[in-house]
């Protein structure tokens, strides 16, 4: 069975439901219960095994876990003789059965079933009369990983979260991200220690701290045993939602992962891996969602633990905590002196340049560059996301840049890299093929400015691109066609997005015009500023001052000055400013002549029907 087909039959469950439950109660039922034969399916071939052991082991008296876990191959067990079929040979204690199975697997797999509030629907289920048509239908559902691969099993997941939130109004983006982006996160991550992650027996750690459904920490894993299957990654996360948080534990515990490492709670206000620091971090929060729940406590540590606790450089406002996720992943990179880190986070286009000098934003984004720890950000297309068509960047940080890329920012506009989706996924309606991905990886790689050339032929159709590294030859255009230049990388040093914002004051004058001069302490014979006239200037921190003063402020305005006590540092990333390409207006002569011939065939048509 295909991923498609099996994400069908499942669907079809809704069939059963609809009528006894709400549509935004499907979820509820489906989610839990897949979760379950796949559990199911993965111990059915040591279910004797375990079964046995356990009689043996009570009866000496011994703590049976650890050897139901050997016996179990698994890091879970269930010690029930009932499996999901043979919970179906008894129809009229199929509630309690079902009560007594779930009770009987060990812990962590119970912790799972509670976060999902599954009792709550079994007993609807019951009372509807629908428990036993539920529980059939998934028994005839083979999701062996054999017949199901993880990655498969992840993409069903994803596709029920997406379709369920659909229908219930809810954001599916807060649960996913879309696996191409973070193929291409995970490839940006991993591509300068591909010597280290293939020597035998390395392991590294990777976390996530708004984890979802797993799918970033998954997918990171899948890449590590492609490239050296003896490599051990080591998975760590943390999720707010109860029921994502279900579908990431259950996916670690049949990967063989240590589930103590999928935390449950609000990262923000309650650091689930508190101390702990990791080699790869990967994230994607939500977009422009206010963290006013945990303002308390954010703002508690920001003030008392300062640069000792995760938000020392500032707080952004209220509105988008997106940075304070930023923050929080910086607070986890392992010191340069250990291997250091390097981590990826999505995020809109707002922490780029929301907020003057001064302000929360900036001075998070000053920290960053003045810690030289940006090495690029990438921008994405637009229509990306499941549940928002909004511009997306990338932005990849490391506290282990190589000697050449020291106090250096790469930005790539891969916003024109894309194909169009066969079928839209709610906001989604674009993807990044695998070639794109290539090309983005490599231009990171290599570290390199880059152009984009656009061929088209006499009729102005798109007829191919080109990616032209800084230094080498650029295409010809094609004979009576033209060639369409753009920038694509490009470098700039962490001080060129840094400014200072001047106050320009001009002198308060009375009603003769004459000015106001002060009268006591240190103002005394001094001008007097006039509010109504005060300015500022953002001049760029690479320029002096006085040399900006003298040549935008004073042939305007002569009797100006500054007040340096309010001058301030801020930083700004102006992405779209930095690629942007004028393209001159047609000539004046062609555009009359194409309206003269529209005209002229307006009037035709106007002739023909009076004629």
């Amino acid at each position: 069975m295909n991923q498609q087909a099996l994400s069908s039959f499942l669907w079809s469950v809704a069939d059963l439901l609809r009528g006894d439950f709400k549509q935004s109660e499907y979820g509820k039922v489906i989610l839990p219960f897949t979760v379950l034969r796949r559990l199911d399916c993965v111990l059915e071939s040591t279910k004797d095994a375990v079964l046995a052991e356990c009689a043996a082991r009570e009866a000496q008296g011994l703590n049976p876990e650890p050897f139901l876990l050997r016996k179990s191959g698994q890091s879970f067990y269930n010690t029930s003789p009932f499996d999901l079929k043979k919970l179906l040979g008894d129809q009229d204690n199929i509630r309690e059965n079902l009560y007594s199975y779930i009770q009987s697997f060990s812990g962590a797999v119970r912790d799972i079933f509670e976060r999902f509030d599954f009792y709550s629907q079994i007993e609807k289920l019951a009372k509807a009369g629908l428990l036993y048509l539920v529980a059939e239908k998934f028994a005839q559902v083979d999701l062996h990983p054999q017949t199901i691969s993880n990655t498969q099993m992840g993409h069903v997941f994803e596709e029920l979260i997406r379709k369920f939130a659909e229908i219930s109004n809810e954001t599916a983006g807060e649960h996913f991200t879309p696996r191409e982006v973070i193929r291409l996160m995970v490839n940006l991550i991993f591509i300068e220690d591909d010597e280290i992650l293939a020597k035998p027996g390395v392991v590294r750690t990777i976390y996530d701290p708004t984890a979802g459904t797993g799918g970033m920490l998954s997918v990171a894993g899948e890449y590590l045993e492609d490239h050296n299957p003896q490599a051990r990654l080591t998975m760590f996360g943390q999720e707010l939602n109860d029921e994502s948080y279900a579908i990431c534990k259950a996916d670690m515990l049949i990967k063989g992962q240590d589930v103590g490492n999928i935390v449950a709670g609000n990262t923000l206000s309650d650091d689930g891996h508190l101390h702990r620091k990791f080699d790869y971090m990967l994230s994607n929060p939500p977009f422009g969602v206010e963290w006013k729940k945990v303002e308390k406590e954010v703002r508690k540590e920001h003030e008392q633990r300062g640069f000792e606790g995760r938000f020392g450089p500032g707080l952004p406002r209220v509105s988008d905590g997106s940075l304070l996720f930023l923050l929080h992943l910086i607070s986890k990179m392992r010191p340069a002196s250990e291997g250091g880190s390097r981590f990826g986070i999505v995020l809109n286009g707002s922490p780029l340049f929301t907020g003057g000098a001064g302000s929360g934003e900036s001075e998070i984004r000053r920290y960053v560059l003045e810690n030289d720890l940006l090495e690029t950000i990438v921008a994405l297309p637009t229509d990306m996301f499941y549940n928002t068509g909004i511009s997306t960047y990338v932005w990849i940080l490391t506290n282990r840049k190589d000697d050449d890329c020291k106090g250096l920012v790469q930005l790539i506009d891969a916003s024109s890299f894309w194909q169009k989706m066969r079928k839209s996924l709610g906001s989604k309606r674009k993807e990044l093929s695998e070639a794109h991905i290539a090309q983005i990886v490599n231009l990171f790689g290599k570290f390199e400015e880059a152009s984009l050339f656009t061929l088209y032929d006499a009729e102005g159709k798109e007829l191919g691109r080109e990616v032209v590294l800084a230094g080498e030859p650029e295409p010809a255009a094609p004979e009576g066609g033209k060639l369409k230049k753009a920038p694509l990388a490009r470098l700039f040093k962490t001080t060129d997005f840094g400014y200072r914002t001047i106050t320009v004051e001009r002198p308060l004058r009375d009603e003769n015009g004459k000015i106001v001069l002060g009268e006591r302490g240190k103002q005394r014979g001094k001008p007097q500023p006039d509010s109504s006239l005060r300015d500022t200037e953002n001049v760029p921190l690479s320029e002096d001052v006085e040399t900006y003063f003298k040549r935008e402020v004073l042939p305007h305005a002569p009797d100006a000055w500054i007040d340096h006590e309010k001058t301030k540092v801020g930083y700004e990333i102006p992405f779209n400013r930095h690629f942007y390409v004028f393209e001159p207006p047609r000539p004046l002569e062609e555009i009359d002549a194409e309206l003269k011939q529209v005209t002229d065939r307006i009037l035709a048509m106007i002739g023909g029907l009076t004629a």
